[in-house]
């Protein structure tokens, strides 16, 4: 995950370029659209799958219907993307990530056998089965997936624009600091994100799994489930995790498929633009946010959407993983700065283990 996204921050710095300019700088349009429209659905199924999660988390702690939460938060995130600075939502972002930190302290509420914790941590059962290969592959797409690699280059480039480099020739080119700062970041990023994903299956597992309940079809579902097996707390923290989680991921899900789409077609746009400057940039912010609204409403199941939707980022991955990886190594597009023979490898290798699952998950069907 570190290596995939250290490459995507590399390359947004060096070229000035998001990862859909740089794609359609050096590839057929055919494979840019590709990529493009990988990302777009499997975005708008992730949107559908947080926007019904943090609404039945939210009718669960106020009593109002989740029917009512799920277009007033598509409303609020689209108002906050189109009417807030780059400078403020990322202010907001930081805040936020302290919300995933509630995760731990659910796992340890939950009292788990923590003999049997690091035993499974460091001793894993691995299993050639439908059930454990569809997971794995989940997993490995939730934390790999198609919209952070677009996202984390055009999030350099927006850092760029912060500094007055307002055009990619004032943009290009990266400066020892900076490519040393952007690591720091990274893996300080990746650190943590598995560290808050490793404690939510830990807590899955010690109450929800142990006891059970291992068919949820709704967030509201798991959240009271867990108030008997691990008290009123691990209950409250884990239902504000689920709504703070969303207005995370929602916001960063939209903004990439807008930078993906405006960066393609070479439109005017970004989250520091105004909105009557960045009509059509805000336009697919929108639409992506009301398509996953619009799957809420169909009635889909939002636990089911969200686990395939982390399925459905596993399987779209590699392809977008492997476009980074021979943009990043190659000296036209990079100059000097192209990355390391170990990230090159590390690139190579999650390409190559993440298609290796897809496919043992498919012929275990």
């Amino acid at each position: 995950m570190a290596a995939v996204q250290l490459m995507c921050a590399r390359l947004g710095l060096v070229t000035g370029r998001g990862l859909a300019g740089a794609i359609r700088r050096y590839y057929p349009r055919w494979v840019l659209w590709g990529a493009c429209l990988l990302l777009i659905v499997a975005n708008v199924f992730n949107i559908g799958a947080d926007l019904g999660g943090m609404a039945e988390a939210t009718a669960l702690v106020t009593s109002v219907k989740s029917f009512y939460w799920t277009p007033i938060f598509t409303v609020v995130i689209i108002l906050v993307l189109i009417f807030s600075s780059y400078r403020t939502i990322a202010r907001i972002f930081k805040w936020l990530t302290l919300v995933l930190f509630s995760y731990i302290l659910t796992a340890f509420l939950a009292q788990p056998d923590w003999g049997a914790v690091l035993h499974a941590t460091f001793i894993p059962q691995v299993l050639w089965s439908r059930a454990f290969l569809a997971a794995f592959v989940g997993i490995l797409g939730t934390t790999i997936s198609p919209y952070l690699f677009f996202w984390q280059a055009s999030q350099e480039v927006d850092e760029e624009r912060t500094h007055g480099k307002t055009t990619v020739a004032k943009r290009k080119g990266a400066t020892d600091e900076e490519l040393r700062i952007a690591r720091t970041d990274v893996l300080i990023g990746m650190f943590f994100s598995n560290l808050v994903m490793y404690f939510i299956i830990l807590t899955t597992a010690a109450t929800l799994h142990a006891h059970g309940s291992t068919d949820i079809k709704t967030a509201q579902q798991a959240a009271l489930a867990l108030r008997p097996l691990a008290g009123q707390w691990a209950f409250l923290l884990f239902t504000l995790s689920i709504i703070g989680t969303g207005m995370l991921a929602v916001p960063v899900l939209a903004g990439s498929a807008a930078y993906a789409i405006a960066e393609a077609e070479k439109w005017r746009g970004n989250l520091e633009s105004r909105p009557n400057l960045a009509k059509r940039f805000y336009a697919v912010v929108a639409i992506s946010m009301l398509l996953g609204l619009a799957l809420d409403f169909v009635g889909f199941n939002a636990v089911k959407m969200l686990f395939y939707s982390a399925v459905l980022n596993g399987v779209l991955a590699p392809p977008l993983i492997v476009l980074v990886t021979l943009l990043t190594s190659n000296p036209k597009v990079m100059g000097t700065r192209v990355v390391s023979p170990l990230l090159r490898f590390l690139g190579w290798g999650t390409a190559a283990i993440m298609t290796i699952a897809a496919i043992g998950m498919f012929l275990t069907q």
